[in-house]
């Protein structure tokens, strides 16, 4: 659950239903981003004149040639990413407007269509049940250490708002962990507690938890039930870093926009609702999955991107090289 930054400080007695989610980009906003993206995504035109330099190479941002963006390398390595292959992982071509300086687009905001968890979700509500959840994760990152990788975990957490002024709001009642897109864990921890197993997993610095103003969800959980987070990355930071552009507060919502063309749903009855009925509905496990696993696929996809001070004539391959 993504909570503004005074909350970090001192616990708001009521919630917004406001946010980013419900603002358009400016056009200054949009067109860093195509930059960004059409630098990542055009001809690797650089190879050519490479032959003419004598080997000095330039020192140009690399750029990925447009094939990469076609059907077929689109649907690479299907066994490790599960289900959902079909996903993309590298960023959505972009064409929001015909005519983005036209002071008539200005109002326009484009849709696009629901990005959605299709794999397996994995619901935990005793302490049993999360145990066993928590010591197969440590196994999926333990795995992911001996192959000399890192594991990647999208990571949220969700707990009831109180719109009572001066009643505090619920304390972090769940938490959703997903490190593929086959399968996501949600972990109804007011309920089950925090086993040893889960701390670990939580508390392990060498799998790296991602997520949109994620130090703000570790707080939480470290004030409410003093368990330790550790090994963050936030996404708003590296898709500034990525992307070469002024720094942006990102929602999780308009950076799925921008890098996938796709949406993810919050629908205020969902996202303001009450994280402790015990058990979830239906729509409360999809919507908590969602939330991680886009987490873990904006990772993926701004990992595949070239830093914007990286020179160019290195291996393309690498940067879209699956994980």
């Amino acid at each position: 659950m993504e909570i503004p930054k005074n909350d970090l400080i001192q616990p708001s007695s009521t919630v917004s239903v406001c946010s980013d989610w419900d603002l358009d980009f400016t056009d200054e906003e949009l067109q860093s981003i195509d930059a960004a993206i059409e630098s990542a995504a055009s001809s690797s035109s650089s190879k050519k004149s490479v032959a003419n330099c004598d080997g000095d190479r330039p020192r140009t941002r690399r750029r990925l040639p447009d094939s990469l963006f076609t059907r077929s390398a689109l649907s690479f390595n299907s066994s490790s990413v599960g289900p959902s292959s079909s996903i993309s992982l590298l960023p959505c071509p972009r064409n929001r407007f015909s005519n983005p300086s036209d002071s008539s687009n200005h109002n326009i905001k484009m849709r696009y269509p629901a990005m959605a968890f299709k794999g397996h979700i994995v619901y935990s509500r005793t302490f049993p049940e999360v145990e066993k959840a928590a010591d197969e994760l440590l196994k999926f990152v333990e795995l992911k250490k001996k192959d000399g990788g890192r594991a990647i975990i999208g990571f949220d957490v969700e707990w009831r708002p109180s719109f009572r002024k001066g009643v505090k709001q619920g304390k972090a009642a769940v938490l959703q962990i997903c490190a593929d897109a086959a399968s996501c864990h949600v972990m109804h921890v007011i309920h089950s507690g925090f086993p040893e197993s889960l701390k670990s997993l939580l508390g392990d610095s060498k799998s790296v938890k991602v997520g949109v103003g994620i130090a703000g969800d570790a707080h939480k959980v470290f004030n409410d039930h003093n368990v330790s987070v550790d090994g963050l990355e936030d996404l708003s930071y590296l898709a500034n870093q990525k992307l070469g552009r002024e720094p942006k507060s990102w929602s999780l919502s308009s950076l799925t926009e921008a890098l996938t063309c796709k949406e993810v749903p919050k629908p205020s009855k969902i996202r303001l609702g009450n994280w402790e009925a015990n058990p979830l509905s239906k729509e409360q496990l999809n919507y908590a999955a969602t939330d991680a696993f886009v987490s873990w696929h904006l990772f993926e996809v701004l990992n595949r991107l070239p830093d914007v001070d990286t020179p160019t004539n290195e291996v393309v391959e690498e940067a879209i090289a699956p994980s």
